[in-house]
């Protein structure tokens, strides 16, 4: 009896977290293949493609809502054994961080066998043929390339297999943060589709669902790998509970407002009411509503009684458990409305560009235009703001308690951030997409100026100094992710000078001479990652050439100038490669457009090769007077050293100096 006692709830803690994780996926597929079947009519009628017959009807919402809660799970467990609890000291994931693990690998397997499916379900979808009858898994798997749905499904499809593949051999922490990023990154090839992907203000429309699904999914999931972790008794539930409730709070505000600026770019407000499109809109707007009360519930009770005493799980599990019911309904009608076809446009008459790149161009590009012509990136004006803010509380923190911090490191970081703002979001950032010339200017601004400005800033050190260090028994926090992050071994291979230097230069020649540019110019997504690219890459650079953050790989400054003289002549004659080819690149987009004041698009190009070479001079300028700073402030720190070495020790090294050029006189003299 008493055996059977000890043994029966530890059986119950370890498995009753599944349970709950397979009910939530089941009440999302079901939710979104019932409302889903409300418009199957209205959705043929508007393709006007034959019924794909019942199995793709039911079950492509069916599959896609449950593979997106097996997504999620798996983004919220690889979060939680991150940063949510806290692993041994040694490094390596303790039980609960490797529990947290594991269900975020089988998650991912799961996730990756959805997505397969979903490749099948889509092309059944858009060619009207059961899956069954008409088509082998072959033919499905090759023709998904000519569906931009189907083919972002086979991607997410690989990304969620190497995410599985890459977590089971995982024991230490180092690698959970890598699992979380790349778990989100499988998210991101079905943000870039859809009906967000197309017409008109599209570039808005995507850039808030890429907001929303990653917000979604840290939430939502953070929440289920939580509540599994109450049912299973974990240790640390105080700990895990206090830092979920921040990340879900911040996940709030980005999903409410992300899905306000994605809604209104859909639909007009007249839509919410006489559409059934409008009628889901208002339903997740209702859940997101009820899912924020519930948050607010779950601080003032689940985690104020956690604090209290540790051991007090049952009001966060009473909470949690129907935030997860409202969330498996979320996702259910997320997916229904993802199947559902929007209202009209309000405008039919749209210009190409407003079809291609997401909105109109008043004209060529003059100062007043590049000035004044502002439209606002969502994903790297919102980091601007963001990182300009964090900063500037930094140094308020740091002030606040009497410590000093260089105006000259505020003010370089706070130009950094203007720069990134007005590259992506003024009239260069408007101008980008349609030629290469203002894309060449924002490429330059975003690898060479930005970083430099931001680098100096020494974004790092603040935040070492800034933020509270953990005590001697307490879980670790952010100072010491940062910390184990400066001394991993991914930052050690990135920020080898070889390494850093290959990033910088190769990715100009890689992108722009390997037809890749040509392949994806027409892409929004595209145009997402190498701005995103070229502000890391151009980062990571200039952090190991001038930044006065420390490195896991210090080199003295005379290596560090030779790191850049050896790479600026190479970002040189890749501007004179450019200015003396005779093919456009990029040629069938930029016609595409019909432009009629951008028509010489070779005289463009050459440019655009100009603007590139002669964009190395400022930034080499600023790079040697930052080196020769730092070498002399260097040398200052290397003399006051010595000066307070030989105050200590009364000048013993100059004493022996002197008393071995007497001995050697003295020999001299004897030898005479």
């Amino acid at each position: 009896m008493t055996s059977a006692s000890r043994v029966a709830p530890h059986r119950v803690r370890r498995y009753a977290g599944w349970p709950v994780l397979y009910g939530v996926g089941v009440l999302a597929a079901v939710t979104a293949a019932a409302l889903s079947a409300l418009s199957v009519a209205e959705s043929l009628t508007a393709t006007g493609l034959p019924d794909p017959g019942p199995v793709t009807i039911y079950g492509l919402p069916a599959v896609r809502a449950a593979g997106e809660i097996a997504a999620v799970t798996a983004v919220g467990s690889f979060l939680f054994a991150a940063f949510l609890v806290p692993p041994q000291k040694n490094q390596v994931l303790d039980a609960d961080g490797y529990r947290a693990l594991r269900v975020g690998t089988v998650a991912s397997g799961i996730w990756a066998v959805c997505a397969t499916l979903m490749v099948a379900l889509t092309v059944s979808d858009v060619s009207g043929q059961p899956v069954a009858a008409h088509l082998n898994p072959m033919e499905i798997w090759s023709v998904a390339g000519l569906v931009d749905v189907a083919g972002a499904w086979r991607w997410t499809a690989v990304f969620a297999v190497v995410v599985t593949l890459a977590g089971m051999p995982v024991l230490r922490w180092s690698w959970t943060p890598v699992l979380c990023a790349g778990s989100l990154a499988t998210l991101l090839p079905l943000a870039l589709t859809g009906h967000s992907s197309s017409g008109g203000a599209h570039d808005l429309a995507t850039n808030s669902l890429v907001i929303h699904l990653v917000a979604g999914a840290l939430w939502a999931g953070g929440l289920f790998a939580l509540l599994v972790h109450a049912l299973r008794g974990g240790g640390h539930a105080d700990v895990a509970a206090r830092r979920f409730s921040a990340v879900a709070l911040w996940c709030f505000v980005a999903m409410a407002l992300s899905g306000v600026v994605n809604a209104l770019t859909r639909i007009a407000l007249a839509d919410l009411v006489t559409s059934r499109y409008g009628w889901l809109v208002l339903a997740k707007v209702t859940a997101l509503v009820a899912l924020g009360f519930l948050g607010w519930a779950q601080r003032r009770r689940g985690v104020t009684a956690l604090r209290k005493d540790a051991g007090n799980r049952a009001a966060l599990v009473r909470l949690a458990l129907v935030e997860a019911v409202v969330f498996g309904l979320t996702f259910g009608v997320a997916v229904a409305l993802g199947r559902t076809p929007p209202p009209p446009p309000r405008d039919l008459d749209l210009s190409v560009p407003a079809v291609e790149i997401g909105y109109d161009l008043a004209g060529p590009p003059t100062l007043g235009r590049v000035l004044f012509d502002w439209r606002f990136d969502l994903i790297f004006g919102t980091a601007a703001l963001v990182l300009a803010v964090g900063y500037l509380i930094g140094v308020r923190r740091l002030r606040g308690r009497g410590d000093a911090w260089p105006t000259g490191r505020l003010v370089s970081w706070l130009l950094g951030c203007l720069v990134l703002l007005l590259a992506t979001s003024s009239g260069i950032g408007r101008y980008m997409p349609a030629m290469f010339s203002m894309h060449m200017v924002g490429h330059m601004l975003l690898s060479m100026l930005a970083p430099i400005l931001l680098v100096l800033g020494a974004p790092v050190t603040l935040a070492l100094r800034a933020l509270p260090a953990a005590g001697r028994d307490e879980p670790p926090g952010p100072r010491e992710w940062l910390l184990a992050a400066l001394h991993s071994r991914v930052s050690r291979v990135l920020t080898n000078p070889f390494a850093a230097t290959a990033l910088f230069v190769v990715g100009f020649y890689g992108l722009y001479f390997s037809g890749l540019f040509d392949a994806v110019v027409d892409s929004h997504g595209a145009h997402l990652a190498m701005n995103l690219h070229f502000l890391l890459s151009g980062y990571l650079f200039y952090w190991v050439v001038i930044g006065v953050d420390p490195t896991p790989r210090p080199i003295p400054p005379l290596a560090k100038l030779g790191v850049v003289f050896a790479s600026l002549p190479l970002h040189a004659f890749f501007g004179v490669v450019l200015m003396g080819m005779s093919t456009v690149l990029g040629a069938d987009f930029y016609r595409s457009l019909k432009l009629d004041w951008h028509t010489d698009l070779l005289g463009d190009q050459k440019l655009g090769g100009g603007i590139a070479w002669a964009a190395g001079e400022v930034p080499l300028v600023i790079v040697l007077v930052a080196l020769f700073v730092q070498w002399r402030r260097s040398d200052q720190r290397t003399a006051t050293r010595l000066d307070r070495a030989a105050e200590r020790d009364d000048d013993a090294d100059l004493a022996a100096y002197n008393a071995m050029l007497a001995e050697m006189a003295r020999r001299d003299r004897a030898g005479n």
